[in-house]
């Protein structure tokens, strides 16, 4: 968590950049994502030079030649903040736009660097900011980095970009990655689920930090995530970076295009909630999706490539809007038939439509499949979300304490604590998560009438594999008292004769 003094400081400089002139949130944490990397850049110069002060050795590929000492950030951080600015923008800048040649993801995104902080004065004040934020503390600049792309979710056209973090976590306990997972999130955006899958890794499995080779699986070839924004690109692999992870494959690519062949069966793991735009052209599309399911519609064809990019036994979970679920063309039917009868459709997690608010009213579901190409489906297991711990409406106010939120609740040092169930109506997940590792097992025998049931798979090829809860849930009626007609008509008189009683006695009092 990070402290209150760091928030407020944040928000200030936030504040800042907005009566500057930049009011695109998206662009204030562009320029903060420079100057985290420019600081980066230069501890790693530090352990390399305490390196080769301990061994006598000459510094191995150092990033800053000789004559480039000021622009290090513990160089000009503490100048005038004219100078400051002079040296950042017309020396340092140019420094990171030609520093692609060490071939990480980090180097490749900031290419395109470009310096629009429009003061000395608000240059000064990020750089103070950054400076108190120790970088080594893996937990707290991630959780700077949170706390900075929250602030996206509330800016209105831009919060397409962010899943909700405990809708995020939700997806991930479910699917449990292990060291040995190869994951991607083929509409990273910001890589929420790339850093909650990490997380989750280092916390339930340890060895991934000590066993050598999961080490390197982990920071090397373990995370995939691709978006065709750039801007997005380099916030991602920040945020990757900031928690922990050392050089991920985080790169430009549309998805669903043609040119985006070649990754075919290489994913154990999908994580993703993509963008549902609508319509694409059939030009631009991936003919090898378009041989899975013709159709322009973006939230069947992004089906179509997590089949695709899955290998065979890889797992699946990701966010469809309601309209996948139930659709009546011929696209939608065939790529549920698909899930249904080719694979293994684990999960159908119905989500309130307040999850997405402000900036969407959408209703959507969490799909959970596994990859067979030979069927596996025996049963479905179907959850009715109801409450996800905020309120549903444009606010999103938190409703339970903070201990007790998502779909793990946890103290403020991280540890797992007791979900209270007297606040289950006001937070479902951690039944969500509870009830999911019984689907094979009690689940089975629960009513249709309760929050979560299975179906088998011959009812849901009977309705043509429509996957809409409502299409199974059962409903309880009140039970009506039913008794016998003389005795209704007895009551009827007798009510007959009181009401004439009364209008004779009123008509007395009258007269």
């Amino acid at each position: 968590m990070i402290t209150g003094e760091l928030k407020s400081k944040i928000d200030r400089v936030w504040d800042a950049f907005w009566s500057g002139g930049i009011s695109n949130p998206l662009e204030v944490i562009e320029q903060i994502t420079y100057l985290l990397f420019i600081r980066r850049l230069d501890d790693l110069q530090t352990l390399a030079e305490k390196k080769a002060n301990r061994t006598g050795e000459p510094i191995e590929n150092p990033i800053f030649k000789p004559g480039q000492a000021d622009l290090r950030w513990s160089r000009f951080k503490d100048a005038d903040p004219a100078v400051m600015y002079k040296v950042v923008g017309e020396q340092v800048f140019p420094f990171l736009q030609g520093l692609g040649g060490d071939g990480s993801t980090y180097s490749q995104h900031m290419k395109d660097a470009r310096f629009t902080i429009p003061t000395p004065a608000l240059l000064s004040r990020v750089v103070d900011m950054l400076d108190d934020v120790p970088m080594q503390d893996r937990d707290t600049n991630g959780d700077l980095y949170e706390y900075m792309l929250s602030k996206i979710a509330t800016a209105g056209q831009n919060g397409q970009f962010r899943t909700p973090r405990h809708i995020i976590q939700l997806m991930v306990e479910m699917a449990a990655p292990s060291p040995q997972d190869e994951i991607v999130d083929p509409a990273a955006g910001t890589c929420g689920f790339l850093v909650s899958a990490a997380e989750y890794v280092r916390r339930e499995h340890p060895s991934v930090m000590t066993d050598a080779k999961q080490r390197r699986h982990f920071h090397h070839s373990m995370f995939h995530g691709y978006d065709f924004d750039s801007t997005m690109l380099r916030i991602g692999s920040m945020n990757m970076l900031l928690h922990g992870v050392e050089n991920p494959d985080v790169r430009y690519r549309d998805s669903l295009s043609e040119g985006a062949a070649g990754d075919e069966g290489e994913f154990s793991l999908c994580l993703a909630n993509p963008p549902f735009a609508g319509s694409l052209d059939y030009e631009s599309t991936s003919k090898d999706l378009q041989k899975v399911v013709k159709t322009k519609k973006t939230e069947l064809l992004f089906l179509a490539l997590f089949l695709r990019l899955l290998r065979p036994g890889g797992k699946a979970a990701v966010i469809v809007p309601d309209g996948v679920l139930f659709g009546s063309s011929k696209a939608h039917q065939t790529l549920r038939k698909i899930l249904v009868e080719d694979q293994k459709l684990d999960a159908v997690v119905k989500l309130p439509s307040g999850v997405f608010r402000p900036y969407a009213g959408v209703s959507t579901a969490i799909l959970l499949f596994t990859k067979t190409n030979s069927g596996g489906t025996d049963h479905v297991w179907f959850y009715d979300v109801q409450a996800d711990g905020l309120s549903l409406d444009d606010k999103r106010t938190q409703l339970v304490p903070a201990d007790q939120f998502g779909p793990v609740p946890r103290d403020e040092h991280g540890e797992q604590v007791a979900f209270d169930l007297t606040l289950h109506e006001k937070n479902n997940l951690p039944d969500v998560l509870a009830r999911w590792t019984e689907r094979d097992g009690d689940e089975r025998k629960r009513e249709r009438t309760e929050q979560s049931f299975c179906v088998p798979k011959a009812d849901i090829a009977a309705q043509d594999y429509d996957l809409s809860l409502n299409r199974y849930k059962e409903v309880v009626h009140d039970e009506i008292e039913h008794r016998p007609p003389l005795e209704i008509i007895a009551d009827l008189e007798k009510l007959e004769g009181e009401i004439a009683q009364g209008l004779a006695d009123l008509k007395a009092m009258l007269q």
